[in-house]
């Protein structure tokens, strides 16, 4: 009933199979040398960088490594990079000291160096009633320091941050049961 041409067929298929795995491994050895050679590539003159009181990889781009600082967001770190006028694609490991004094200062005073102020984390501060913007242990210190001043002015947010429960509005029936309370109890009889 015509067995020779699916012969052929199957003949076919197998040859481009074999031909597509032929091509597969091509590709992969491709890849690993590819990334072999990046990696070789990739000098960096210090392996650790101590930026605003964080250590960094040297081995990072500068705009990813700006965001491992702790109050450095993904809008803010470009604008970093852009206002102390250095290039993006550069590694941390190596900037110079000056560069690194320059970023931490841009850090600080961002407004001085035509940073908006919209992308400060602390705009319109009330107690003084100045932006400013704050990262690693200065950003740490003052969230403590707004979440007890919530605890004494006894408001809603401080209270529910008192008793350990969520701030914002979600729904605790059925989430943050991890208290005394957990589970339903039978009645005894």
């Amino acid at each position: 009933m015509g067995k020779g041409k699916p012969r052929v067929r199957d003949e076919k298929k197998e040859e481009e199979k074999k031909r597509l795995e032929e091509e597969k491994r091509m590709l992969e050895e491709l890849r690993k040398q590819a990334s072999e050679r990046k990696k070789k590539e990739i000098k960096v003159e210090r392996g650790v960088v101590r930026i605003c009181e964080t250590t960094i990889d040297g081995k990072l781009k500068l705009r990813h490594g700006l965001l491992k600082i702790k109050g450095i967001s993904h809008s803010l770190a470009p604008a970093i990079i852009a206002a102390a006028n250095l290039d993006p694609n550069m590694r941390i490991g190596n900037l110079t000291d000056e560069q690194i004094e320059l970023i931490e200062n841009v850090v600080k005073n961002p407004l001085e160096y035509g940073i908006p102020e919209f992308l400060l984390n602390r705009r319109r501060d009330p107690f003084d009633g100045k932006s400013k913007h704050l990262v690693a242990s200065e950003l740490e210190i003052q969230v403590r320091q707004d979440i007890e001043f919530l605890k004494k002015i006894r408001c809603y947010r401080g209270i529910r941050h008192e008793l350990g429960l969520p701030v914002r509005g979600q729904r605790t029936r059925s989430t943050f049961r991890k208290g005394k309370t957990v589970g339903v109890q039978r009645k005894k009889k």
